[in-house]
């Protein structure tokens, strides 16, 4: 239960109660919880893959606000950007997703005001998953990567499964003879590497980079510019940007990509 302590600190008192509680009355959701979702003037509620189980308290917009705070340090100001993309990431890898009233200005984001709901994404690695999909993945006659696209309906293991495959490539890996590789990843949304103050909180291997928080487009420029990638990673392929930022990698002097598709 330790993963899902470090998020249950964030809460207030009486809501964190609640929600050990009921953690502790059952095992199975300990370990199957995927989110918990908190929002004004409704029930607190867990999700898991299989149902969603509701605690009947009426969370106030106080308790929200008081959250907040807490995963911002006391200093929401000094988190404005990540909150105006709609998310925060926390120690442990763990994101919240964040909704209320946008500010906006020329199309553009300025503020999130009277926020109303909150998302625990509970973040759990899987440590050796892509290991029997490794060797279609990796040219071992050439000691290269062919191109691959991961695709799965939404909440299918496609972010799990990229980030051990990061992992296995830039460690190397024993068993195939296979020596690492220097990986750039463009963590656009921060769910791959989970950056905490600058510290990946999820084990991405020995060699491998992390720029986050930046389209895919600059994201990969700024990598073969400056740190000469290998094999570029990134997740959530969903625009033509996104699509022409690939292509454009692709003819660059990276000898492969890697590529994860939403």
């Amino acid at each position: 239960m330790q993963d899902i302590e470090e998020i249950l600190k964030y809460f207030p008192n009486q809501i964190y109660q609640l929600i050990k509680d009921t953690l502790q009355q059952d095992m199975n959701l300990q370990r199957e919880l995927q989110e918990i979702r908190i929002r004004v003037g409704r029930a607190i509620l867990l999700k898991t893959r299989q149902a969603d189980i509701v605690i009947e308290y009426i969370v106030t917009s106080n308790e929200i606000l008081q959250i907040v705070e807490k995963l911002c340090d006391n200093s929401v100001y000094a988190y404005k950007h990540q909150i105006c993309e709609g998310f925060l990431t926390v120690r442990g890898g763990h994101r919240i997703g964040i909704t209320g009233t946008a500010v906006m200005e020329e199309e553009k984001i300025l503020n999130l005001k009277y926020i109303t709901s909150l998302n625990f994404r509970i973040a759990r690695e899987v440590v050796h998953c892509s290991d029997y999909m490794l060797k279609e993945i990796i040219d071992l006659s050439n000691h290269t990567i062919y191109n691959t696209l991961l695709v799965s309906p939404p909440g299918k293991g496609k972010t799990t499964m990229l980030r051990d495959i990061i992992r296995n490539i830039s460690d190397g890996v024993e068993e195939l003879n296979f020596k690492g590789m220097t990986c750039g990843v463009v963590d656009e949304r921060g769910e791959i590497a989970a950056m905490y103050k600058g510290i990946p909180q999820n084990d991405i291997g020995i060699r491998t980079d992390v720029i986050e928080n930046i389209t895919k487009a600059k994201g990969m420029k700024m990598l073969i510019r400056s740190m000469a990638p290998e094999v570029i990673a990134c997740d959530e392929i969903g625009s033509k940007e996104d699509v022409e930022a690939i292509r454009r990698s692709n003819i660059s002097r990276c000898k492969r990509n890697f590529y994860h598709a939403w």
